[in-house]
């Protein structure tokens, strides 16, 4: 199950997150991390996964807490890691306090007031977030938050971004989806430090996995994160990352009345993109009543029309992306 808001329904038998760093090769890692283990949970139950190729890698809400396991992260809370592993510096250290392990949620006691599970999850995410906010501002790194259905063209967009910023900004891409290094192998050849969260069961990236992403990533003062969510036009909307913009991206190649059928994506957003001009002349999809539908539940929000396959509008991209520090 989505160990946030139980949308899946894998769990402990082998739908949980899992966060890693694209390697040079498939060989065995240096480190003899072996590809199935299972790691003790400070909740006292233990789970096992096995790894479809070697990787260094951090779970989310372990980071603040001293563990034998030799993760990849260059964070060690307490500076004692392996020699090969740098602390980060002091001022680069992440939000004090500690991240508990994903999904568990504290029972009222007798008496007490009643909350739904879906507040209490969303407020305990909204805590993260504002966790990771706070320290990304802190370092002059401004997050984007990009979401859309399966097949909108978000990898390709990181593509020709990392490409066309080279040298005038450090990316930084956070990569989700539920299983695969796929799309985090195609941003590592673009030139981009990637970091992949697999969901598993899940569908939708959350503030601890976010937490967890960028202490693997380590970016540098002044980075842009652009975070490429799991595709799917609905829990993505409700989890705050600690994001400094929201931006939703439809292609002409889906229906246009996509920002009517799911309002909630698009009533949260910053920017919309419409992807893909190059293949208008080949659909059936009207830009203007799109844009129309999309102010309808968002009567501010700001659209552009791209195409990142042929880089056409992709100046404005660039312009809104700049107006974001």
């Amino acid at each position: 199950m989505c160990g946030t808001c139980g949308c899946g329904g894998a769990g402990d038998s082998g739908g949980g997150t899992r966060i890693a760093v694209p390697s040079a090769d498939d060989g065995a890692p240096a480190d003899g991390h072996t590809r199935d283990h299972a790691h003790d949970r400070t909740d006292g139950r233990a789970h096992g996964h096995d790894h479809p190729r070697p990787h260094a890698h951090v779970h989310p809400g372990d980071l603040d807490r001293p563990r034998g396991h030799p993760y990849g992260s260059p964070y060690e809370e307490d500076g004692s890691g392996p020699a090969d592993r740098t602390p980060l510096p002091a001022d680069r250290a992440f939000p004090e306090g500690p991240v508990r392990p994903g999904g568990h949620v504290p029972a009222d006691t007798a008496g007490g007031v009643t909350v739904s599970v879906e507040e209490r999850i969303l407020a305990k995410n909204e805590d993260l977030a504002a966790r990771n906010r706070s320290w990304l501002a802190a370092h002059g790194i401004v997050a984007v938050n990009l979401m859309s259905s399966p097949g909108a063209g978000k990898t390709t967009l990181l593509e020709r971004t990392i490409r066309d910023l080279a040298g005038r900004r450090p990316v930084g891409v956070v990569e989700g989806d539920q299983e695969t290094m796929l799309d985090a192998d195609r941003i590592k050849r673009a030139g981009s430090p990637v970091v992949q969260v697999n969901t598993g069961a899940g569908c939708h990236l959350d503030a601890e996995m976010m937490h967890g992403a960028l202490t693997a990533l380590s970016p540098a003062a002044g980075s842009l994160i652009l975070v490429e969510n799991v595709g799917n036009l609905v829990c993505p909307a409700l989890f705050d990352l600690g994001e400094r913009s929201k931006v939703v991206i439809i292609s002409v190649t889906e229906g246009t009345d996509k920002p009517l059928k799911y309002p909630y994506m698009f009533a949260g957003a910053d920017l919309v993109v419409i992807n893909k001009l190059d293949l208008l002349p080949y659909v059936d999809f009207d830009v203007a009543r799109c844009t129309a539908y999309a102010r309808s539940v968002n009567p501010d929000v700001r659209v552009l029309t791209v195409s990142a396959t042929t880089g056409e509008g992709m100046d404005l991209w660039y312009d809104w992306v700049a107006g974001q520090y």
